[in-house]
């Protein structure tokens, strides 16, 4: 079986900074996960929601998608997909930028950098948890840019219960769920 064709007329799909400039003036920058401000996500007429549920690569993944799904279920598995994607793209983004490691894995496991890595290692992972499940979807929807990118540009984020000195010095992009995305 054939995946469907990218239809070359389909409209353009919001990136974050629109989504962010079209939602409600009282939710200016918090894309709620229940209601989104846009309609979802979609690629060849399905959402990622559909793209995640589709997802059957289960124990198919290299080492840097493995690096990039731990990095969504330890930083955001209890966000929207949308929420989710963003973090890894984040992490995308970081790798490809120059200014961080190289390597997804690299980005990942940087000291000092995602709060779940201690001493450069990974915390043991439920993998017969759907949270599991689901990071590795969105780690695979991302790394293959099979959703439209929610986080151009972004290489940093927090969660909105701390409040690091360095978001001070940062552009913020935009609220998904419980992190704010900085460019």
């Amino acid at each position: 079986m054939t995946a469907p064709a990218v239809e070359p007329t389909a409209p353009p799909q919001p990136s974050l900074a629109d989504l962010v400039r079209t939602a409600p003036a009282q939710a200016s920058q918090q894309l709620a996960p229940a209601q989104p401000a846009q309609p979802p996500l979609t690629l060849a007429g399905r959402t990622l929601h559909d793209l995640v549920l589709a997802y059957v690569n289960y124990g198919n993944q290299d080492e840097e998608q493995l690096c990039l799904a731990k990095a969504v279920y330890f930083e955001a598995r209890g966000e929207s997909l949308e929420g989710q994607l963003a973090v890894a793209e984040v992490v995308l983004n970081r790798a490809r930028s120059g200014r961080f490691a190289s390597s997804v894995c690299g980005v990942v496991t940087q000291p000092a950098q995602f709060s779940f890595i201690r001493g450069g290692k990974f915390p043991a992972v439920d993998e017969s948890s759907d949270c599991w499940k689901k990071a590795l979807a969105i780690a695979d929807a991302a790394s293959k840019h099979l959703a439209a990118s929610l986080a151009p540009n972004v290489l940093w984020y927090h969660a909105t219960y701390v409040a690091p000195a360095w978001g001070r010095q940062k552009t913020r992009a935009a609220q998904i769920g419980t992190h704010i995305f900085y460019s």
